[in-house]
This record gives C-alpha cells, sequence and structure tokens, in this order.
C-alpha cells in the first residue's frame, strides 16, 4: 500500500477507511498480511500541499492470525472506534482514548469473518419518539463463511462486546453486510451473499428484537452492499461487474430502480 510513498503491509490490501475528521486525519488499512494499521496525516509549512504532507503510523495491531479482510470505523458519536473482521474468525475491536490505544477481540464466526458494519449511534426511533430510549449504542452486524449474520451489542459495565442475535437465511458464505444510516422508525441491514442473493434484515422500534427478511436474487456472486446516506436507497454490486440501486416502496417491498452499467 503506498500512500504519499507508505508501504508497510507485507501482502494484499483489502480495506482502507478514512476515520471521522473530528479525530484529525486519520486512516487505517487492513491486509491479507494479518495487520490492521493506523496512519495519521501530518502538515508541515511548506506551499506544495502533497510535500507538505507526512504520514506517520500510529498503531500496527498485529494479534490476528490470519487475514484482516474489513475494518470499519463507528460512528463517531461512539467515540475513536476500529472494528476489524478477520479470517481467523476474530473480530478485534480498537480504542482510542486517553491519548492511547486499546483493543479487544473476540471469536465471532467460526469459518472466518468477512464483513462488519456499525449500527447508527442513535437506536430507531428515537427522533421520531416523545420518550427516546438511552443515549448512544455500540452495536454492530458481523457477516461470515459460515452464512451467518451476528449482532453485537456493547455492555459498558462489563465493557464487552456479547452477541445478541444470529441471523439465519444465507446458503453460502455472507461476503458484505451494511447497516443503513436510517434512524426513523425502522432498522435495516443488508447482507451480500455467494448464495446470489441480497437479503434485506428489518427490525421495527416497536419490537426491536425481532429481524424479518427479504430476498433479492441475482444471477450472479454478489460482494458489496453499500446505503446511500439518508439510508433509504441500496446499491448492490456483483460478479457481472454490474451495480443495481433498490428502493423500498409503499408497500415495504424492494424494488430495482436502476441498472448501472459501464
Amino acid at each position: 500500500m503506498g500512500i504519499f510513498g507508505i508501504k508497510r503491509h507485507e501482502g494484499a490490501v483489502w480495506c482502507v477507511a478514512w476515520a471521522h475528521p473530528k479525530f484529525g486525519t486519520i486512516l487505517a488499512s487492513s491486509s491479507y498480511d494479518g495487520k490492521v494499521l493506523i496512519w495519521r496525516e501530518q502538515h508541515q509549512n511548506t506551499t506544495s500541499p502533497v510535500a507538505g504532507s507526512t504520514w506517520t503510523k500510529v498503531f500496527d495491531f498485529s494479534l490476528h492470525t490470519a487475514s484482516v479482510n474489513m475494518v470499519s470505523w463507528a460512528p463517531h458519536e461512539s467515540g475513536c472506534l476500529l472494528a476489524c473482521a478477520s479470517s481467523d474468525g476474530h473480530v478485534s475491536v480498537l480504542e482510542f482514548r486517553d491519548n492511547s490505544w486499546t483493543h479487544q477481540i473476540f471469536h465471532a464466526h467460526g469459518m472466518g469473518v468477512n464483513s462488519i458494519s456499525w449500527a447508527p449511534a442513535a437506536s430507531p426511533g428515537s427522533l421520531i419518539s416523545s420518550n427516546p430510549g438511552p443515549g448512544q449504542q455500540r452495536r454492530f452486524v458481523t457477516g461470515g463463511s459460515d452464512n451467518l449474520l451476528k449482532i453485537w451489542d456493547y455492555n459498558p459495565e462489563s465493557k464487552t462486546y456479547n452477541l445478541s442475535q444470529t441471523l439465519e437465511g444465507h446458503s453460502d458464505w455472507v461476503r458484505d453486510v451494511a447497516w443503513s444510516p436510517s434512524i426513523l422508525s425502522k432498522s435495516y441491514i443488508a447482507s451480500a451473499s455467494q448464495d446470489k442473493t441480497v437479503r434485506i434484515w428489518t427490525s421495527d422500534a416497536s419490537n426491536p428484537g425481532q429481524w424479518t427478511s427479504q430476498q433479492l436474487e441475482f444471477d450472479t456472486v454478489l460482494w458489496r452492499v453499500s446505503w446511500s446516506p439518508s439510508g433509504n436507497i441500496l446499491a448492490v454490486s456483483g460478479g457481472d461487474n454490474k451495480v443495481s440501486l433498490w428502493k423500498e416502496n409503499l408497500k415495504g417491498q424492494w424494488e430495482k430502480v436502476k441498472d448501472i452499467e459501464e
């Protein structure tokens, strides 16, 4: 991986992710070499914008024993937190607080973790509720090679992430998961699988433990799912080099609104 001359990974780099600007110009990278590296940009006094930046490695996390497939920063309201998904079956959460990095690492999926995505910091329905619930939640979803999605909740008393729900439905590896940023009356999680389906999982704020899913069928293996910033349009990419956009209609069914082809 080269950023202005940076080269530190010893294998293919699978994922890079920017932290929220409130924490500075910080970039995380993860690689086949099992490492997660965190970089910080520091500006020097010069007229050239490129020459005026140096990138410093501020943390080197190498406790995973296999490829780290994805890294994801938490919503900034929750703090400077980075979740990492590894083929060794473990998830790690790195946190920068009190001027130092700490970490937790725990087993998540037996055959490897392919993807990870944080829930919004505010719970669903909190914006439109006359009786809002507690403050910031720390919660994320993982997708694994065991065909499962798992939802993890942070317990502030034990300071651990605990499995709160397992979502079953896919018949092959879950390649990607994406939690919608919407915090209206429903929560949405999209999952893309090698079984040629995307599932959109929905949970209503009035019954937060219940998830139902709708299945979208494709003619190809699916790689990535990504929500629009408002959380109402889902982009899906797959092995046929196409991207499609999906939206929920008034009956609660998901319809394709556009195919993007080069």
